[in-house]
């Protein structure tokens, strides 16, 4: 089962209008993780805001029945993009989704948001009455 990399293509860094960027951020990251996620079997999505503003650029690493991983404040360049795309294929080969801190690619140390737990696969028993 493959990983996601889910890309926030709006997320523009607090400079972004001094540099007069054609694009935003988000969407200069994601032309860089885009290849990049493909060559190496994982799949990539793009979406308009994960409402980390404050934290521009922002990723979401998730798998399906596995812990995903909101990361971000990232440089929209080629290092943070091979550190992103490092970590998914890490994720990808885990069967949690977890991930040893000492094999984390140095790129993504610092960047991490939160955590999240796979959503359940059945609701709760009711209690017996």
């Amino acid at each position: 089962m493959t990983s996601w990399i889910t890309i926030c293509d709006t997320c523009k860094r607090d400079d972004w209008a001094a540099r007069g960027m054609g694009e935003s951020d988000g969407e200069r990251l994601a032309g860089l993780i885009e290849p990049r996620a493909s060559a190496a079997g994982l799949a990539t999505r793009r979406v308009s805001c994960t409402m980390g503003c404050e934290r521009a650029c922002n990723v979401i690493v998730q798998g399906a029945g596995k812990i995903g991983y909101s990361i971000g404040t990232f440089e929209p360049g080629e290092e943070a993009a091979e550190a992103i795309v490092g970590f998914a294929a890490l994720h990808a080969e885990s069967e949690t989704g977890q991930v040893p801190y000492k094999t984390w690619p140095a790129g993504v140390k610092g960047h991490f948001v939160s955590r999240q737990l796979p959503v359940p696969e059945a609701p709760p028993a009711e209690a017996e009455k």
